[in-house]
C-alpha cells in the first residue's frame, strides 16, 4: 500500500525545517562555541555542518556516554541530495518514502531537538512531526539509529544532512542505549537506500570532522567522512 503522509506534517517538514540564524553562528550552552571552523565547504554542495546540534546549540554528545575516557560528540555523516523533487512538500515526501523502503521508518523512543547547519542556515530534524528519529529497529532493540536535517534549497536540489549511529541495550539495565558505531549505521543505511530507492552513492565527502587529539572529546569510529548518495529520478 502506497504511504501518505498529512498535508499539515509535510508542510511543517519543508517550510519549517531550515530558518536563518539571526546574527553568528550559533554558539553553545555548554561553552563549545561553534565557528566557521564547524563547517565544511565542499565543491558543489553548500557549507556543510560537521556536527549534530543539541538543543542548546553545543554538539551533541550521544546521551553524554563516556567512550574510552572520553565525550562522545556526533558528526554529521551524510549527505542526501535529491535532484529530481519538484518542491520542498516533494522532497519531504520523497525522502520519507525513502527512508521507509530503506528500511529505516520513523520511530519513537529517541531523544529529539537537534539541528545542524547547512549553507550557514539551521535545520531542524526532519520527519513528519510524529516521531524522533529514523531506525532500522525499535528502540528497545539493538539497532542503526539517526536524525536527519533540511531540506535546504540549492541550486535547484534539495539538500539533507543526516547523523546516525548504531546502538546495542545493555544487559545489565532495562533498556539503556550503550553507542556501538557510527561508520556501521552510515553505511548499513547508505546501502539499503541505494538497493532500495533512487537515492544512490555518487561520492564521499571530507567533513573533517574526527576528534583524533582532543584531551577531552572523541568522535569514536568516524572516519571524517559523509556519504554522498544523490536521486537524480
Amino acid at each position: 500500500m502506497k504511504q501518505t503522509f498529512p498535508v499539515f506534517f509535510l508542510l511543517l517538514a519543508a517550510l519549517g525545517g531550515c530558518m536563518r540564524n539571526q546574527g553568528e553562528v550559533p554558539g553553545s550552552g555548554q561553552g563549545e562555541h561553534i565557528s566557521s571552523a564547524d563547517e565544511a565547504f565542499p565543491p558543489g554542495l553548500p557549507p556543510i555542518g560537521k556536527w549534530m546540534l543539541a538543543p542548546d546549540d553545543a554538539p551533541a554528545r550521544w546521551l553524554n556516554q563516556i567512550y574510552h575516557g572520553k565525550n562522545l560528540r556526533e558528526p554529521i555523516n551524510l549527505i542526501l541530495v535529491d535532484r529530481a523533487a519538484k518542491s520542498l512538500g516533494d522532497a519531504t515526501n520523497r525522502l520519507l518514502r525513502a527512508m521507509s523502503a530503506a528500511g529505516f521508518p520513523q520511530r519513537i523512543g529517541h531523544s529529539h531537538g537537534y539541528s545542524a547547519l547547512i549553507g550557514g542556515v539551521r535545520c531542524g530534524q526532519f520527519g513528519d512531526g510524529r516521531s524522533t528519529a529514523f531506525a532500522d529497529e525499535p528502540f528497545e532493540l539493538n539497532n542503526n539509529h539517526g536524525r536527519i536535517f533540511g531540506p535546504f534549497v540549492f541550486n535547484g536540489a534539495y539538500v539533507f544532512t543526516a547523523a546516525f549511529s548504531r546502538e546495542k541495550i545493555d544487559p545489565l539495565a532495562q533498556v539503556k542505549h550503550e553507542y556501538v558505531s557510527f561508520n556501521h549505521a552510515r553505511d548499513t543505511l547508505a546501502q539499503q537506500l541505494e538497493w532500495n530507492t533512487p537515492f544512490k552513492r555518487t561520492g564521499f565527502v571530507p567533513l573533517h570532522n574526527t576528534l583524533l587529539d582532543a584531551p577531552t572529546l572523541t568522535t569514536g569510529d568516524h572516519d571524517g567522512i559523509a556519504l554522498l548518495l544523490e536521486a537524480q529520478e
